[in-house]
């Protein structure tokens, strides 16, 4: 018997030992490390603050105080980021990040001077491609929340239509020469990134109401309060019921909230962030990348020394994205389409780019397609070099890829950033 109890006394000062151990190594680990975060904007700036927040929900889980994160604020897209990088590095970083594509070119001249330091250029794109085993890209798979979104707008707009708000008599400038109701769309810049994200939130509007037509007016910047009411404007004026955009201020749902106001049809979506408080009517939803659950594995990763992969993208299955609160002018059973929407995309039993939910007609400039009769997709090869477009030349060599696999454009698994940049019909770019 006292054998017994021995051992067992043995056993449990083991057990003991090996807790206190791994306890004491998690929290060397997070003593150790030190973060540095170049931010193209600041808590102002919806897309920004999504980064912010997530940073510092990972951090706080894994026990890293705020004293171990070194903020960049305001960081534009030139040599500035190199030198925010530079100096990140010297006040003892292990790991620099970056949130904006254009910091990239600037992050992997400062990773190759600095091959002991983690570098992660947030939605770049070439760090596989670059040769420099210390870049690292990151991204979600946001068309996911973006298709859902869309499924929201398009709850709304079909209820308004059956309850003859919205009609050819009512409002005969929402409808276009063939009778299709004009949406709209209010986008930064023509990359893959914007039209993967506004045709995903086409098709999922358009899974609920089928004739509808979508116009995208530019803004030539992600962030512009005046440039983006001026877009969501224009849009409402030609006619367009929903206002969706990939566009990083509240300047387009502000206006549909005054445009509402004053009596004129237009409901928003947003991106990144609520935006209940700057339209408390307009406002349906918004597609949000929840950005903690990157920073957290990547944190995670540098701390256990562990390689961090080249391309990590995450969507509804891995908690990657979702869609903020909806907002009371939404339709009556939304919330249940919406989590029957989800749970598809978490089954694979929807996929967003499926083939036969679009038709493509026009000639592609930065994809090689092909179609069936009835303009179907049948492939989409894509060059995943990173490309200077001014001479139309590579500066990092990449693949060839076909991306039509089952029956649906495979976005976000080649790479983390997107690459669908498929123009399909039922779409007119401004």
């Amino acid at each position: 018997m006292f054998k017994k109890i021995a051992s067992l006394a043995i056993a449990v000062l083991m057990l003991l030992t090996a807790l206190t151990a791994f306890a004491s190594c998690s929290s060397d680990g997070a003593a150790g490390i030190k973060i540095g975060c170049i931010m193209v904007g600041d808590e102002t700036e919806g897309y920004t603050l999504a980064h912010m927040n997530g940073i510092k929900e990972a951090a706080k889980a894994l026990g890293i105080s705020e004293s171990q994160i070194i903020w960049k604020y305001k960081v534009e897209e030139n040599s500035d980021c190199y030198d925010a990088a530079v100096e990140l590095v010297g006040r003892g970083c292990q790991l620099v990040i970056s949130n904006s594509y254009g910091h990239q070119d600037f992050m992997v001249q400062a990773a190759k001077e600095n091959p002991n330091v983690t570098f992660v250029s947030m939605t770049g794109d070439f760090a596989s491609i670059s040769g420099v085993s210390n870049l690292k890209n990151g991204f979600t798979k946001v068309f996911e929340s973006r298709y859902v979104s869309g499924v929201v707008g398009g709850m709304k707009l079909k209820e308004l239509i059956d309850n003859g708000t919205v009609s050819p008599t009512a409002t005969p400038n929402a409808y276009d020469a063939d009778g299709n109701v004009k949406i709209g769309y209010v986008g930064a810049f023509n990359y893959a990134e914007v039209v993967s994200g506004y045709t995903a939130f086409f098709l999922g509007l358009r899974s609920i109401v089928p004739n509808v037509t979508m116009e995208v007016n530019y803004t030539s910047s992600w962030f512009d309060i005046a440039k983006e009411a001026a877009a969501a404007e224009a849009l409402v004026a030609n006619g367009c019921v929903i206002i969706g955009q990939h566009a990083d201020s509240t300047g387009a749902p502000s206006a549909c909230e005054r445009m509402l106001g004053e009596g004129k049809i237009c409901y928003s979506v947003g991106y990144n962030v609520d935006i209940l408080e700057a339209a408390p009517t307009a406002a349906l939803t918004s597609p949000t990348n929840t950005w903690s659950e990157f920073y957290k594995e990547l944190f995670q990763n540098v701390m256990n020394g562990k390689e961090q992969p080249y391309d990590v993208a995450k969507g509804y299955n891995e908690n990657g994205v979702a869609i903020t609160k909806l907002g009371p002018s939404c339709a009556a059973g939304t919330a249940e389409k919406v989590a029957e929407v989800e749970a598809a995309l978490k089954a694979g039993t929807l996929h967003v780019f499926d083939v036969n939910t679009f038709t493509v007609s026009q000639p592609q400039n930065t994809c090689e397609v092909t179609t069936d009769a009835a303009g179907h997709l049948t492939s989409c090869k894509v060059n995943m070099s990173y490309m200077d477009w001014s001479t139309m030349t590579p500066i990092y060599e990449g693949e060839t890829v076909e991306c039509i696999k089952d029956g649906y454009f495979d976005e976000s698994t080649v790479r983390s950033a997107p690459y669908f940049s498929v123009r399909i019909d039922g779409i007119i770019e401004k």
